[in-house]
């Protein structure tokens, strides 16, 4: 199984024309580190990594996306590194569901949704699984939280992925016909208080923006227009195929996806398509699926957003060629006190523990 340091090799070993397409998108630079254990801290660096020689002699692989300017600094020791967790409720037999129990000594805002939330002017959207309420305290204009029956986030389905996916759309759709200046939608599931949940009842959140796409959105869409008019290709199709070059492609059974090489966090990995729609409720649950059952995510952060409801294509707003995209994340374990970002993350080059390669390996997909 190759590891994040053979990528040099690997890219150097493609054809010239998979190389040329990797080297359009993302620029790999590899360092080395050397450092002294002294004798009096090499019994705790044996027990912790290993062996010295990782210690000593440290390989580092920094990948840049050049169209996006997403970074990730790759470490294969750091994952390795002591972590702070809450000794009372650490159990390496922990379970992430058992995390929820605990959450759940908190007052459930969320156990009466009919009553004790508020709803949108155009009344609420109920699915089989689901019911949706409007923020009450709104972080835009038309903003909504999706309320799972099911308290758990780590207990789901294929049924009730697909039931969340066409309430949110239908939603989206009613705001839209409710407020035709509301057409930018994007949705998102916060698995876990630890990956940002302000309640421990499973929900999921949507908006739909209005003037301009969110602006990470936009940022995106801008990026892949510039890459196209400098290429003359799409931005989308060649980070597929170029991560499916390198090994790091997988496919769902409704869509083809990756994981990402210059990730915002850990384990970060991708879905491409084109409908919100049962193809990708199907592809979503496979993935977190995967990620919970086969790599232990204990808690994970879902985005998902496409071009505009009813968008018109103008030269001041080209969303031609732009995919629905949906980006997955592992937040870290719900027993880590230490956060999973700091100020290097946030302001400089994200710095992630965790290898895309064994992570393609252990989705199985």
């Amino acid at each position: 199984m190759a590891i994040i340091t053979d990528l040099p090799k690997i890219v150097a070993g493609l054809p010239s024309d998979k190389r040329q397409r990797v080297e359009r998108i993302f620029r790999i630079d590899v360092t080395q580190s050397q450092s002294h254990v002294p004798d009096t801290m090499r019994p705790w660096v044996e027990q912790q990594f290993g062996q010295l020689e990782a210690v000593e002699h440290q390989h580092l692989v920094r990948v840049t996306n050049t169209v996006t300017w997403d970074g990730a600094l790759f470490n294969p020791v750091r994952a390795r590194r002591p972590m702070i967790h809450d000794q009372v409720h650490a159990n390496p037999n922990r379970s992430p569901s058992s995390s929820v129990s605990h959450a759940s000594e908190l007052t459930d805002h969320f156990a009466d949704p009919l009553h004790m939330t508020t709803e949108d002017p155009f009344g609420r959207v109920r699915g089989k699984h689901c019911v949706i309420a409007a923020n009450v305290a709104r972080w835009d204009t038309w903003s909504a939280v999706l309320i799972f029956d099911e308290v758990d986030p780590f207990r789901f389905d294929r049924e009730q992925m697909r039931d969340y996916i066409a309430t949110s759309w239908t939603w989206a759709r009613q705001a839209h016909a409710f407020d035709p200046t509301a057409r930018y939608f994007v949705w998102g599931w916060n698995g876990s208080l630890r990956a940002g949940a302000s309640q421990p009842h499973a929900h999921a959140q949507m908006a739909l923006g209005q003037g301009l796409h969110y602006a990470r959105v936009e940022g995106l869409r801008r990026a892949a227009l510039d890459y196209r008019a400098r290429t003359c290709t799409n931005y989308f199709d060649d980070l597929q195929a170029s991560h499916d070059c390198l090994g790091l492609g997988i496919t769902t059974s409704t869509l083809r996806g990756f994981v990402y090489l210059a990730p915002m966090c850990w384990k970060e990995t991708w879905l491409i398509g084109q409908r919100f729609d049962n193809d990708l409720a199907d592809a979503l649950h496979d993935v977190l699926r995967a990620l919970i059952d086969r790599t232990g995510t204990a808690s994970f952060n879902v985005f998902a957003t496409l071009p505009p409801v009813e968008a018109t294509q103008t030269q001041a707003e080209d969303w031609s060629g732009f995919p629905l995209i949906v980006r997955i994340g592992d937040r870290g374990p719900t027993t880590m006190i230490s956060s999973d970002f700091g100020w290097i993350d946030l302001f400089a080059h994200r710095v992630i523990p965790t290898d895309p390669f064994v992570v393609k390996a252990q989705l199985g997909l």
